[in-house]
């Protein structure tokens, strides 16, 4: 048995959450493996929406185990509101739900110094969600981060103190009024207490090996799927450094977060939108800044589910998803999102670069000031909802037929809207 792996192949917000949501009934176990609570994955069906930060994506079904992977971050508070939203709701959470010890704690003074971080940058800042992410990863890399486990021990207040003085210095040497520091629209000291309260809750969900656990999963005969958090492009090795995040979002991140071997890697399921957005700031080759990037905005709901801000709307980039499918050995492309374009006369594709001149075809070193090369295809200008493939207006399976051809990589589900039951299941696979 092998894990499979769902991950995002563009700069994020690409429907993941959906998509996990969707599969899981084919599997035993759906593990997170990267990221934090900056992650923001939507949900919806009969009529409710849901937006997970740190819960995977498998929750809403009974009697499947969703593990919280030794790669990801948490934050007690907002895991604890996660959770009470989610059993409102009328979902088992504690039962189905396991965390890594090895998993690294996001503090308060993480999200102070984050405040802090992207304010000094000034107008070279990288559009942080504010989460901690970043300086939470930081400790994790200098070895000076608190971990799940720790909070078993009777030294981890002493532990947490000593590591929040460190951060208060750092934050000190900054000439920033740290008493005008708001966090979810707390003051620190406030955040803070809510932050131990939380801890309490995060206490009953069962704390495991996750490494073990997994492996135990697997030889065991369980299918296991690793969901993944922001996108390839997004990676802080491979993205568009430094406008990326601060885990490995690509496959390699699979095998660390969660303690899984190479070998035992599956299927990889790559998200890809029928456009390209981004949010925050950083270089993004295909951006529209007229009346079609607006109406992208506005017809996909294109505003972040973590931040509320307003998402950057482009064209499909080839050349962008090329480079994401060969990181990832992607098996299987999912298009989401293609409802958006329905009303489109024409639809633009990114094939190509240039720069000074050259054109090219793949994602060099830094992809600042460089221009699209685009073709022009037809729209297909009609409702896609309630069609099998084969009823499929002819435009929209030209449009699916070429992603495939200049990626090289079949796509077998596309999503037609939000709901859970808005999906096609694709069986021809014109690469064959």
């Amino acid at each position: 048995m092998k894990v499979d792996v769902l991950l995002g192949l563009q700069w994020g917000d690409e429907g993941k959450g959906k998509i996990v949501d969707v599969l899981t009934p084919d599997y035993d176990v759906i593990a997170r493996f990267q990221g934090g609570p900056n992650a923001g994955h939507t949900i919806e069906f009969e009529g409710k929406k849901f937006i997970l930060h740190t819960i995977p994506s498998g929750i809403f079904y009974p009697g499947k185990v969703n593990v919280i992977g030794n790669g990801v971050i948490v934050d007690p508070y907002i895991l604890s509101l996660e959770i009470e939203k989610v059993r409102k709701q009328g979902f088992t959470v504690f039962d189905n739900l396991r965390i890594s010890r090895k998993a690294h704690l996001i503090l308060p003074s993480h999200r102070l110094l984050d405040a802090i971080y992207e304010s000094a940058k000034g107008k070279d800042k990288i559009g942080s969600t504010l989460k901690g992410i970043g300086p939470t990863y930081t400790d994790k890399m200098g070895r000076n981060g608190l971990r799940i486990g720790d909070l078993h021990y009777a030294d981890f207040y002493e532990k947490y103190e000593a590591t929040k003085a460190g951060h208060l210095r750092i934050a000190a040497s900054y000439d920033f009024d740290i008493a005008a520091v708001k966090i979810d629209g707390m003051s620190f000291a406030e955040y803070e207490q809510q932050w131990k309260d939380a801890i309490a809750v995060i206490k009953k969900i069962e704390h495991i090996d996750s490494e073990y656990f997994l492996n135990t999963m697997l030889q065991e005969g369980k299918k296991i799927l690793a969901e993944g958090a922001q996108g390839s492009l997004l990676d802080i090795d491979f993205g568009s450094y430094p406008f990326v995040t601060s885990s490995n979002t690509t496959i390699a991140g699979v095998c660390s977060g969660l303690g899984i071997a190479p070998s035992n890697i599956g299927k990889v399921f790559g998200i890809v939108k029928a456009y390209c957005t981004r949010v925050g700031s950083g270089p993004f080759p295909t951006e529209l800044s007229d009346d079609d990037g607006e109406r992208m905005r506005r017809q996909g709901n294109e505003f972040g589910s973590t931040t509320g801000r307003p998402r950057r709307c482009g064209w499909l980039d080839i050349p962008a998803l090329r480079y994401a499918v060969m990181l990832n050995g992607v098996t299987d492309i999912i298009l989401t999102k293609a409802d958006v374009l329905n009303n489109f006369e024409t639809i633009k594709i990114c094939t190509h670069y240039r720069k000074d001149d050259t054109s090219f075809d793949y994602m060099p070193f830094d992809i600042t000031d460089i221009q699209p090369e685009l073709i022009e295809v037809n729209g297909w200008q009609s409702d896609l909802n309630n069609r099998t493939w084969e009823q499929m207006p002819a435009a929209f399976t030209d449009y699916v037929r070429t992603i495939e051809q200049m990626s090289g990589v079949k796509i077998s589900i596309i999503s037609t809207g939000v709901d859970r039951e808005q999906i096609v299941r694709k069986i021809e696979n014109t690469l064959q």
